[in-house]
């Protein structure tokens, strides 16, 4: 059995440690109140937007009118990766980066043999995994996290619209969690990129909803305009959802983590107690033992 000094010392770090994770976790707790406000005040607006814009885009025929949309042999694959800028929150970086890889050995294996796919990473974690095994890297914009704003959001997804449009790429997919609840996080590969269309219907309901839309000054006009603003607005949900989840994550784990030391610690002190006891008996055995002799 370890001795006392030991025991003392082990219980004074474990105790230590304690104070540090629960630290972390009010901490993650009021950047995730913030972070939950303001993906769920965000989620019923780019919602509606999205549904919209595929509505209309589907009825349009011309692809010259709506290239963000256009559908062409996959061969030029980009993955833009979500990640956070720190750890301590679980499995929550683990699971995208697994994401990733089963994407690039599965759904892209081939464009991937022929080197035909590229990562632009968000969130060091990401980066750093990626960097450091010589996978395709050609972007990385860690600094958003640092400031997450829709502002500083707009240039990336300006660039990832031009460079589909440009023909670039053909395929852009977002990897992230998407946020449920504080101890849930849904790992999502979300095609941005082309904008996925909603198939014409030919239902009576569907006939009665869109006799009901007035376009002024037309439908392709609108499209143009929708289009890129839809898209910087996913782009900016997707990082929000990843931010609350990774609040979510680690005020999870640092709970967890904070329940593990209490409970290492009460484990401890029953060492101690243990120790303190035998060296006590041991102590009251020698002088009994003392006692003895001196009487003989």
């Amino acid at each position: 059995m370890a001795g006392l000094k030991e025991v003392r010392i082990r219980i004074a770090s474990v105790k230590s440690t304690q104070q540090i994770t629960n630290a972390m976790k009010m901490v993650a707790a009021s950047k995730f109140r913030r972070a939950q406000t303001a993906i769920i005040k965000l989620r019923p607006y780019a919602a509606k937007l999205r549904e919209i814009l595929q509505n209309l885009s589907a009825s349009i025929e011309s692809s010259d009118e709506n290239v963000f949309a256009q559908v062409r042999k996959q061969e030029k694959i980009l993955l833009v990766i979500i990640t956070s800028n720190r750890g301590l929150c679980g499995a929550f970086n683990s699971n995208v980066i697994k994401a990733t890889l089963n994407a690039v050995s599965t759904e892209y294996a081939v464009q991937f043999k022929n080197e035909s796919v590229r990562f632009i990473t968000i969130g060091k974690k990401a980066t750093e995994f990626f960097r450091k095994r010589k996978y395709p890297v050609i972007e990385s914009h860690d600094e958003l996290f640092d400031m997450l704003t829709f502002n500083n959001v707009v240039p990336l997804a300006e660039k990832l619209m031009k460079s589909f449009a440009t023909k670039e790429y053909d395929r852009i997919d977002l990897v992230y969690n998407q946020f449920k609840n504080a101890a849930v996080q849904r790992l999502i590969v979300e095609q941005y990129l082309p904008v996925t269309q909603t198939p014409a219907s030919t239902s009576d309901n569907t006939v009665k909803a869109e006799t009901n839309y007035l376009f002024e000054p037309d439908k392709e006009t609108i499209v143009r305009e929708l289009i890129p603003k839809t898209l910087r607005i996913q782009l900016f949900k997707a990082l929000l959802d990843s931010f609350a989840s990774e609040q979510g994550a680690r005020m999870t784990a640092m709970q967890k983590a904070t329940d593990n030391a209490q409970d290492l610690i009460r484990e401890l002190n029953i060492s101690y107690n243990k120790a303190r006891q035998n060296a006590i008996t041991n102590a009251l055995i020698e002088i009994v033992s003392g006692a003895e002799a001196l009487k003989g």
